[in-house]
């Protein structure tokens, strides 16, 4: 698609929606629950016996980071599409970077550059959407129709049974915006548990987890318990079985609440404090760092939005010239980003986590090759002031970059190519569905068989029209 036609479909916008808070449980809410929603468990393919658990971290760069200002720089090109940044070599030979990103440049043999990205979802709601679910629809919509593929893992993981792990499974440190993901007909039982406190403060804490005081874990057991008893009074009147399955999410909830490994895991004081400055003494490097302890700890799967005030004026990717000088915000944001992405990188080779654990790096989408100029719509870091022309990059879905490191994968390369401007894939063109089953092929998901009952019970697919990238897939 041309830059003309694109701008058909482009539109300018704020970003994303502030995402969803962190929900916390005091001791007398957890000791009152009531009866059960719907909880149905319905997956009918099981997931693939593996001998060692995989885990995963997505670290999500919501807005949509300009692929041509850091993976797949155009040196060559004229510069309306070219920007400002110099390029510069990397570990490995014949792979460039843009200058933004000079400590990611001395790793590049432990990480591997997807050049050629792309969906067909223009707004932020569809291209998460389409990213995280694999849903075709091109319209942006107040909620996603399918499951996203941490939900999905989540509950066939469930499914398995058999962890002993008084963590969730699935944990969010800061997560996606809320609107644009979740687990729809899987049920709330399979959402994230959200870490929402910044991990850089240095009274962070994430609330109810571990308790330090036994005499009130003592308190704790005495009223679940009966409250238990009261509910087995109920069961004669749970034809549907639910009671079982919400027995499941509160075994879970007892464990976090008064096992202290819990509290420990999400403890960073327990870090080194050189481990701690290697990945930046910021909210995204800290949020990182948790990353890497909650993997260590076993969970298997771990997101992180990289939002908020260290992305500039409007705490986001979006670099629309409204919101933002977009080179003005990369300069600004860049420094952070690429400390506690390399951070990340070496810390799970240099921990042996390399071969079980995945670290994929993305936006749902890239940002035009071609650069537009408006007038500013506020002063702020990265924008100049109300009324400033100045430039921007709008949303690109035909062509983006993404990284991935460690899962075991051969790393130091390149896959696919965008064209000389960097507006359309021309060679290994993946798009989410390849996206989605490399994922699942790392978790041990079979994603060519796996089905799960919507709520109207058809079997849905968790993947259409995709298989694993070779290169990014674990043998």
């Amino acid at each position: 698609m041309s830059d003309s036609m694109s701008s058909n479909f482009l539109r300018q916008c704020s970003g994303p929606i502030p995402r969803r808070g962190f929900m916390q449980m005091g001791l007398a809410g957890f000791a009152s629950l009531s009866l059960p929603g719907v909880l149905r468990m319905r997956a009918e393919s099981p997931v693939q016996n593996k001998k060692e658990r995989t885990s995963i971290i997505m670290v999500f760069l919501p807005g949509g980071l300009s692929h041509i200002d850091s993976y797949d720089p155009k040196p060559e090109i004229g510069s309306e599409y070219r920007g400002p940044f110099q390029t510069i070599s990397t570990k490995v030979p014949g792979t460039h970077l843009t200058e933004l990103m000079p400590m990611q440049a001395k790793i590049a043999d432990k990480f591997t550059i997807l050049r050629s990205m792309y969906q067909t979802g223009p707004g932020h709601p569809a291209g998460t959407v389409q990213l995280l679910s694999g849903d075709p629809d091109t319209r942006d919509k107040p909620k996603p129709k399918y499951p996203d593929w941490m939900s999905v893992a989540h509950y066939l993981r469930s499914k398995e049974g058999g962890r002993d792990n008084p963590l969730p499974n699935y944990i969010a440190v800061n997560s996606i915006n809320g609107t644009y993901h979740g687990p729809t007909y899987l049920g709330d039982g399979y959402a994230e548990f959200i870490v929402g406190d910044d991990p850089n403060r240095p009274n962070f804490e994430v609330p109810n987890v571990g308790l330090s005081d036994a005499s009130e874990s003592r308190r704790l057991s005495d009223r679940v318990a009966l409250r238990r008893n009261l509910d087995r009074m109920e069961r004669g009147f749970d034809r549907a079985g639910e009671l079982g399955a919400v027995d499941q999410f509160e075994t879970q909830a007892m464990s976090l609440l008064t096992n202290p490994r819990a509290r420990e895991a999400f403890d960073l004081s327990k870090e080194d404090a050189r481990t701690r400055d290697r990945y930046g003494r910021n909210r995204w490097g800290q949020q990182l760092l948790l990353t890497r302890r909650l993997v260590e700890a076993g969970v298997e799967i771990v997101t992180s939005s990289l939002d908020g005030p260290l992305c500039g004026r409007v705490a986001n990717w979006d670099d629309h010239a409204v919101n933002h000088n977009i080179f003005d915000a990369l300069r600004f944001r860049m420094k952070n980003y690429d400390q506690a992405v390399s951070a990340l990188i070496e810390d799970i080779y240099a921990r042996g986590l390399d071969k079980r654990v995945l670290v994929v790096v993305t936006g749902e989408f890239g940002r035009t090759p071609k650069i537009s100029f408006e007038r500013s719509t506020g002063g702020g870091d990265g924008s100049g002031p109300t009324g400033t022309l100045q430039p921007g990059r709008d949303h690109w879905p035909n062509v983006f970059s993404n990284i991935w490191a460690g899962g075991g994968i051969q790393t130091g390369g390149i896959i696919g190519a965008s064209d000389k401007r960097g507006a359309e894939v021309i060679e290994r063109g993946c798009g989410p569905g390849d996206f989605l089953a490399t994922i699942y092929h790392h978790l041990g998901i079979d994603y060519a068989k796996v089905v799960i009952n919507d709520l109207n019970g058809r079997p849905t697919a968790i993947v259409n029209d995709g298989r694993p990238i070779p290169e990014l897939s674990r043998a």
